[in-house]
Formats: structure tokens, C-alpha cells, sequence
């Protein structure tokens, strides 16, 4: 009987197992096999990786393209039109599905159609089956509007933040919000970088010389702390009062300018009110020259005509927000690139590493 023999061979090579009841061999049982699990690791090239993905809108592609172009990836194919209504048609026009999306879109001028937009844009992903959606938002609209500063108005930062979160948005990525504050607004993950470095850079090349950092008003005294630390040079700070939205008008100077290089560092210059008036604040105080820096260039109304006519030196703005054509022919403004900072930063999401680490 061949095939019995054969049977009983095979019973007897099994090896038996004893039940493990010491707790320490139990757990060091369990460490081992959690260990020889396969570790799920996503390409340490993300142009390797099928399932990491760019859009953007059509708020800013140049920097989109700038960040594709760091990271080593193609940008995201889509179709975005306009119907003769005015009404946005949007579609992706390759597989998202199980994708780690990042969209690229700020919120500037025209604020709402670009809002707009990106809501739509999420939408579709998350109809698409996009296993993770990021918005990168390089410039938050509607930022100052960020309390009820006065009776029976809204507070449409947060408003933004939950049309974001109802939209379908799982993780939002910003730059130098108006008011640190706002991450709160979220109920998703939200990593909140700074221009700083950039800036910081620029300015350190320039070697320029007695150089003290001005706050144009009260609120913005810790990001030039930041920046004169980074520097290691003084701090100066101008006493502003707004009498209107847009409107103000400056009262003095908090510290010593006189003979100084000033630095006027803000998050955002719109209508360039309060970036002229502290430029002529600076120099009546005895200022040899003055520049200035922001991180976002909204650059409305009669900006770029102030900035252009004013005694400022040089504006060094980033490009989270586009230049106009009229603003790109000015001298004074010179433009810095945050596309390596948004490259690094969503390459971290992306291969869940810290990106506190791009600031320390």
C-alpha cells in the first residue's frame, strides 16, 4: 500500500505546536510578526508614483508648473471651461482613483470665481474616488475677515474653511495666513508654512547695511520679530489706527530708524494705504532707505500707481498670487519663488514626514 505509506510519512514531518502561555514570549511573539509584515512604502521617487497626483485651477498655473517642475512630476491633466452663462465646467481627464491628490489653487482676485473653482475641483475628485485630498492654498481669500470686528458681520474666513470641508477637502496646506488663528476654522489637518525662509534669504544676499525690521502695525510685531531674529538685527514697529476698511493713517514710530535701513515686513499688500504712509513715516524719522516685503502681492486699486510714485526703495513680494501685466512692468517689484517651499512641503505630506523640519 503505496499511498497510505506515503500518508503516514507526511504525518509523522509535521511539526507540532505548543501553546505559548508565557506573556513576555507571547509579546515578543507578536512584535516578530508585526515586523515581518510588509511595510507599505510609497516610491522614494515621486515620478515613480502612480497613485501621486498635481492639479491646479486657473487662479495660478505658472506656480503649479513651478512645483510640478521641483518635484520631478507631470502636472495633472484636466479640462476647465466656461459656459457662455458664465457657469464652470470641470473635468478630470485621468484615473484619480485611491490617488493622493494635491489641487493648487489661491483664492485671489476674481476671489469668488476662484473660489468657486476650487470647490468644484474637489468635488470631482472626491466623486472620482481620490483617496486623499489635499488643497493647497497658497493665498486664503477672505483671511481678514476673520472676526466680528464690528456689529452684525460675517465671519467668512470660516465660512471658507467649512465650504472647503463640506466640498471634500481631507487636508489643507496654506501660506502665511493673515491670523495664525484661522487653523482652528478646520476640522482637517492643516500645515500652515511661512514665506519667511525665502525672504529671509533674499535679504541676507543683499547684506544691506544698519538694518532694523519694521511691523506696520501692532498685529504683525511676531512675524517681524521672526524675521529681525533670523537677520539678527532690531525691531521697530509703527503705531497704525484704521478709520476705514482700507483706509488708515499712521500716528508714530515705535523705536529707533534713525540712520537705519528699514524693512517693512507684512503678510499682504493690497491697496498699499498703509505700506507708503509707514515709508513716510520711516523717513521723516530719519530713515536712510526703506524696502519692503510681503507675502502675498494683492496689489487692488491704486497700488501699484502708489507704489510706483512712492519713496520706496524695493517691494519684494513671493508668488503666491500672479502679478498683473501693470504691476509685472514695475521696477520696484521684485518678484521670489515659494515653488520650492509648496515642492518640499507636499513631498512631505505626501511621504508622511515631519515638514516643521523645512523651518528648523
Amino acid at each position: 500500500m503505496t499511498a497510505p505509506e506515503s500518508m503516514s510519512t507526511a504525518a509523522t514531518t509535521t511539526p507540532t505546536t505548543e501553546p505559548i502561555t508565557d506573556r513576555a514570549t507571547l509579546i515578543a511573539a507578536g512584535g516578530a510578526a508585526k515586523q515581518a509584515a510588509p511595510e507599505k512604502k510609497r516610491s522614494s521617487r515621486l515620478a515613480d508614483d502612480r497613485r501621486f497626483k498635481i492639479f491646479c485651477g486657473s487662479a495660478n498655473k505658472a506656480l503649479c508648473e513651478e512645483v510640478c517642475q521641483f518635484l520631478g512630476v507631470p502636472m495633472g491633466q484636466t479640462k476647465l471651461i466656461s459656459f457662455s452663462d458664465g457657469e464652470i465646467h470641470f473635468q478630470l481627464l485621468e484615473n484619480v482613483r485611491g490617488a493622493d491628490v494635491f489641487l493648487v489653487q489661491p483664492t485671489c482676485a476674481p476671489v469668488e470665481r476662484h473660489i468657486l473653482e476650487l470647490l468644484i475641483m474637489i468635488d470631482a475628485l472626491k466623486r472620482a474616488s481620490a483617496g486623499r485630498i489635499t488643497v493647497v492654498i497658497p493665498y486664503y481669500g477672505y483671511a481678514r475677515q476673520d472676526r466680528k470686528d464690528r456689529p452684525r458681520v460675517a465671519i467668512t474666513s470660516k465660512l471658507v474653511a467649512d465650504l472647503l470641508q463640506t466640498a471634500g477637502a481631507n487636508r489643507a496646506l496654506l501660506v502665511d495666513l493673515h491670523a495664525a488663528q484661522i487653523q482652528g476654522f478646520f476640522n482637517i489637518p492643516v500645515d500652515h508654512l511661512f514665506a519667511s525662509p525665502v525672504l529671509v534669504g533674499y535679504f541676507r544676499d543683499l547684506n544691506l547695511p544698519n538694518l532694523t525690521v519694521v511691523s506696520p502695525d501692532a498685529g504683525g510685531v511676531e512675524r517681524a520679530r521672526f524675521f529681525a531674529t533670523k537677520l539678527g538685527v532690531p525691531l521697530a514697529i509703527v503705531d497704525k489706527r484704521r478709520t476705514d476698511i482700507n483706509v488708515t493713517e499712521v500716528m508714530n514710530v515705535i523705536g529707533d530708524v534713525n540712520g537705519r535701513t528699514c524693512i517693512i515686513l507684512d503678510d499682504i499688500v493690497d491697496t498699499a494705504g498703509t505700506l507708503t504712509k509707514t515709508v513716510d513715516a520711516l523717513l521723516a524719522n530719519g530713515a536712510t532707505d526703506v524696502y519692503a516685503c510681503a507675502s502675498h502681492a494683492v496689489l487692488s486699486g491704486p497700488a501699484v500707481e502708489r507704489i510706483k510714485n512712492s519713496n520706496l526703495k524695493e517691494l519684494v513680494v513671493t508668488n503666491t498670487i500672479p502679478l498683473s501685466e501693470e504691476a509685472a512692468q514695475v521696477d520696484k517689484i521684485k518678484v521670489l519663488s515659494v515653488a520650492g517651499l509648496l515642492g518640499r512641503a507636499i513631498e512631505s505630506i505626501h511621504m508622511e514626514t515631519s515638514v516643521s523640519t523645512l523651518f528648523s
